[in-house]
């Protein structure tokens, strides 16, 4: 249960950590840290309203997707915890699950008929579909090390592998920095995609949900926090050990979701978001550089001959 309460808690403040890192860089008072969760609740106390071109789909969406995020949040252990689901195998179903969720909110954009949207949930389609063997070529890379394939296992055995310290470490930082694209990504934030533009042109996910309101919305937008929160959390795990106190793997676990939302903040300060064509050749680039981590863990394993 504590890995649960820590993305809950995580999931409260990373947005805002974001927000607050971006305010300070600009020069601005900005608001409170909690302002993004303030405006979550907000949208629960408000009705939704719904369009007469939209089927049950739409009104069912936002549930799903909020479900499915709320099931890999219960996937995501916590140093040597395993989550409430594990089992091997798990880090598939977790992909799948976030999939799924994602499915419903493409089908629910489609379903109001309105071409601005279906062209957001076509570009959202597109990246995802690239993205995601980058997931599962790095997740693949460290059960290869590791010879598990459950997160718990993975996690815990694989300062334990056959190979020096120093490549265990290159490889960890590795699949880290790639973790937090792909946390930009599967996020729709900048350089892929401005979450505060107004301008539906060039909008991926803002665009999706522009037809949400009340409690539909706010479910969908809190949906986003916890998905911080919990590619935040795969960071974290990669540097917490069973060795650790518990103490100590808190720390690491509050300081790499600190760092991740402030260098998130940083990130959107200083960097414009990329061109549209230019987004699938990025995204494409993040695969291959997993596919060369996966080809380095074969072949120092002597996978290769």
């Amino acid at each position: 249960m504590l890995n649960i309460v820590l993305i809950i808690i995580v999931s409260f403040l990373f947005t805002g950590i974001i927000d607050r890192t971006k305010n300070k860089l600009t020069g601005r008072k900005g608001s409170p840290i909690m302002q993004p969760m303030k405006d979550v609740f907000r949208l629960f106390w408000k009705g939704s309203v719904f369009s007469g071109t939209t089927s049950f789909i739409f009104s069912i969406a936002p549930t799903i997707y909020f479900t499915t995020t709320l099931t890999a949040v219960l996937m995501i252990p916590f140093s040597n915890s395993a989550g409430i689901i594990s089992f091997n195998g798990d880090f598939i179903l977790f992909a799948y699950i976030l999939g799924l969720g994602k499915f419903f909110n493409i089908i629910s954009a489609l379903d109001t008929g309105s071409s601005f949207e279906g062209m957001g949930a076509s570009r959202e389609a597109l990246f995802s579909m690239i993205a995601e063997p980058a997931f599962f070529i790095l997740l693949g890379s460290l059960s290869i090390l590791s010879g598990q394939t459950s997160f718990l296992h993975i996690y815990n055995l694989i300062y334990h592998s056959n190979l020096l310290p120093v490549y265990v470490t290159s490889l960890i930082v590795s699949v880290a920095l790639i973790m937090f694209i792909l946390l930009l990504i599967e996020n729709s934030r900048i350089p892929i995609d401005d979450p505060k533009t107004h301008l539906e042109l060039t909008m991926i996910h803002e665009v999706m949900i522009l037809d949400n309101s009340g409690f539909d919305l706010g479910l969908i937008v809190y949906s986003g926090f916890l998905k911080f929160a919990i590619y935040g959390s795969l960071i974290a795990n990669l540097f917490m050990t069973a060795n650790n106190s518990i103490l100590q793997n808190l720390l690491i676990f509050f300081g790499i979701q600190f760092v991740c939302a402030v260098t998130v903040g940083f990130v959107e300060t200083f960097l414009a978001r990329y061109r549209i064509n230019q987004n699938p050749q990025i995204i494409f680039s993040v695969s291959s550089i997993a596919l060369l981590i996966f080809i380095g863990v074969m072949i120092l394993n002597g996978k290769f001959n």
